[in-house]
Parts: C-alpha cells; structure tokens; sequence
C-alpha cells in the first residue's frame, strides 16, 4: 500500500514503517496519526509479522504535533487531532505485535509520547534525544505525560515537564525510559537484529505477554495475581506452550503454530 506522509515494508517476519516527513521534522498532524494508525491496524489484523519497528527520516525522530494544527484553531479541531492522538496510542497497546520505537534524532512533545507509547525504545547514542518541551510554548505536553509517567519514576517525568530539557540516549536510559542504546551508525542494523530475537517466539506468546503486561498494571496486585493465574493456565494447556515444552525436553527447535496470535 502507498502513504502520504511514511513507508512501510515488511521482512523476516518484522515490519519497519518509517515516518517520512523529514521536511516537517517528522511533525504528527491529524492526518498523519490517521495514516499510521491505519498501516498499524493493518498490520495487527494480517499479523504476518510479529514485531514492528516505528522509525523515521531525516535528522528528527519527531518534533512532537505540527504547531499550525493547534494555533489558532478552534477548540473542536484540537480536540479531533488530540482524540486521533488518543487512537494512536491505543492502536499501539493493542495490536499483537511488539513495537519498538527507533529513535535517531530528537524526539520532542508528541514525538517523545509516540516513543514512549511503544513497547520498547532503541536510540542512537550520540544523536537521539528525548524532552517534553511544550513549557517553552507555555503548553502544557499532557498527552505525552500519560506514556511518559508510566515509563519512567514521577520525579524524573516532573523534571521533564519543569525543564524542557532534551536528554540525550544515555540519560533517558539511566532513567529506564530507553532499552536499549547503540552506535548511530548501526542503530538500523542493531535494532533489527534485536527485533529477530524476539520473533524467535510464537506469534501467540508475543501477544499474551504484551496483553498481559498491560492489564496488570492497571490492576491492584490482587487483581493482577487472579488475572495471571488465569493466563497461566490458559498458556500452559495453548499449543505453542506444550510444544515448546516438548521441544526443549527434546532438544530441537519448536515447530509454532503460527495461525493466530489469540
């Protein structure tokens, strides 16, 4: 399928959609967050790769929401474009797939949320950064605060806000709002590699672990232990469970069922 505003390919079971507005430094409008979430959906409802690796052109990772959205519109189109803001993210959490955000540049405000709003986060070590920066705007990122403060501690997501600051890969990593850093000139490279060795698994066991990482952590640990009992059991009578079991009793590679990911 042809995009407007990003690419999207898929190989070796991983999908790679890059945000290809480098003109507009990556700059997320209505539009644009439509057009993700659609390849996205996509994507979730073939389910032909098992991990999808959300990058983008150019020098910036993403300035955050295209500014002439916001100034001086009325308060309905604001809204619509923070309400496609809210899909995305939403899309993000619930597809099967595992997504990891690759960031080579600034990711700023919105593009710091959409980073965060991934599963996981590899970054260029000398390039990337990380900041909610709308205070410079006298604008409050709360959108972003939502994926942020669920990543990193409540101090350091205040910091962020207070400051401004861009944050370079190390110290968003120190932080543990970043997984993983490397070189910048092997960040395509290490980061695909990193996305193969998760697709090692079963389409079914990515899934599971990503649905139940996040309805747990809504939960009280009450809750959360009832509710992963459940999935406990429900893993351990699955066919991919039993084979994998059977294939490391065995010493082989397991053969997954790669039907569906539910």
């Amino acid at each position: 399928m042809a995009y407007k505003y990003m690419l999207y390919e898929e190989k070796d079971e991983i999908g790679i959609l890059t945000l290809n507005q480098p003109e507009k430094r990556n700059a997320l409008g209505h539009d644009f967050e439509e057009e993700i979430i659609a390849c996205l959906q996509d994507s979730g409802k073939r389910c032909d790769v098992k991990v999808i690796i959300i990058r983008a052109a150019g020098d910036v990772f993403c300035a955050g929401h295209d500014r002439l959205e916001i100034l001086n519109q009325p308060l309905e189109s604001i809204r619509r474009l923070f309400q496609t803001s809210f899909n995305l993210m939403t899309t993000i959490r619930t597809i099967p797939q595992c997504i990891i955000a690759q960031v080579q540049g600034i990711a700023m405000a919105g593009g710091c949320h959409l980073a965060a709003g991934c599963d996981l986060i590899t970054a260029g070590q000398d390039k990337a950064r990380f900041g909610m920066t709308g205070l410079i705007y006298s604008y409050n990122c709360s959108t972003p605060t939502v994926a942020v403060s669920r990543a990193v501690p409540q101090k350091k997501c205040m910091e962020m806000l207070m400051t401004a600051h861009l944050y370079s890969a190390k110290e968003a990593e120190a932080f543990h709002l970043v997984n993983r850093v490397f070189p910048d000139d092997k960040l395509d490279e290490m980061t695909f590699d990193w996305a193969k060795e998760i697709a090692k698994s079963s389409k079914s066991a990515i899934y599971m672990s990503k649905q139940v990482f996040y309805a747990q952590s809504e939960m009280s640990e009450w809750q959360a232990y009832h509710y992963a009992k459940e999935m406990m059991a429900m893993a351990g009578v699955s066919a991919n469970s039993t084979e994998g079991f059977t294939a490391f009793l065995e010493k082989r590679q397991p053969a997954w069922d790669e039907s569906t990911p539910f």
